[in-house]
């Protein structure tokens, strides 16, 4: 489905950038205070028609769908994970650090994923045990792999939200030595670890299922892993509580 699955997230990069170029982005506030722009709709509208045409269907479960109960998705056995507009606030803020994301789950754990960055027409994708890939507008896909490191390592880049730089992040980031710090958006965290640009982003404060599912795969799949802060648990999917745990993403 890969094929199928890039389509479908360029396709509602298209959607995005329609809306990205205009005067009103239709900003509201959900009831949990963090904004919804028309841009979000239109590309989650593209991603569901895309993905109910696929030959295979699973479940649809979309930061801007209505929820399910977790009584109906705890026996999915596998399900899409979607968040159509990933960093609405660098959206809104128009820094272009924004993506969409597309993730297959199963038994608990994203075994495919796509993330799309429209701006720059880049795509990444990754199938659990095949590797992860990158590629540029239409040039040929590359792998793209982690780098290796050691923790007392001088200079390591750790990256961090450009929106959501806490104490307890800064405290993480007094254990290395001379750190190098890199803000980006959205997913973008994640995919500067998989292509080796950046070691280690802490995660200490509140994100979604959605946030994280398709940029979990690529980077695992890169050579990395994103594991329960202070534990060396994975951070696994479809739990009753959609809110994820605090994580560490390493290289």
């Amino acid at each position: 489905m890969i094929t199928e699955l890039l389509d479908i997230a360029r396709r509602a990069g298209e959607a995005i950038l329609d809306i990205y170029t205009t005067a009103d982005f239709g900003v509201e506030m959900k009831s949990d205070d963090s904004p919804l722009t028309l841009a979000d709709q239109a590309s989650n509208a593209v991603i569901c028609d895309g993905l109910a045409k696929l030959s295979i269907q699973y479940p649809i479960l979309s930061e801007e769908n209505k929820l399910i109960e977790y009584s109906e998705r705890k026996d999915y056995a596998r399900y899409w994970c979607v968040d159509p507009l990933d960093g609405t606030k660098e959206f809104i803020k128009k820094n272009g650090e924004f993506t969409v994301n597309i993730a297959l789950i199963e038994g608990g754990r994203s075994i495919l994923g796509v993330v799309y960055i429209p701006v720059t027409d880049e795509m990444y994708w990754a199938e659990k045990g095949s590797g992860a890939y990158k590629q540029v507008g239409a040039d040929e896909p590359v792998t793209i792999h982690t780098a290796n490191y050691s923790d007392s390592d001088k200079g390591l880049v750790l990256v961090c939200s450009r929106s959501h730089l806490n104490e307890a992040t800064a405290a993480f980031l007094e254990k290395y030595q001379e750190p190098q710090t890199l803000s980006r958006g959205s997913s973008l965290k994640f995919l500067s670890i998989a292509e080796g640009d950046a070691h280690i982003y802490p995660r200490l404060a509140p994100t979604m299922e959605w946030d994280t599912a398709a940029a979990q795969i690529v980077l695992e799949e890169a050579g990395g892993s994103v594991t329960q802060y202070g534990t060396d648990d994975p951070v696994v999917y479809n739990k009753e509580n959609l809110l994820n745990p605090h994580f560490v993403a390493r290289g």
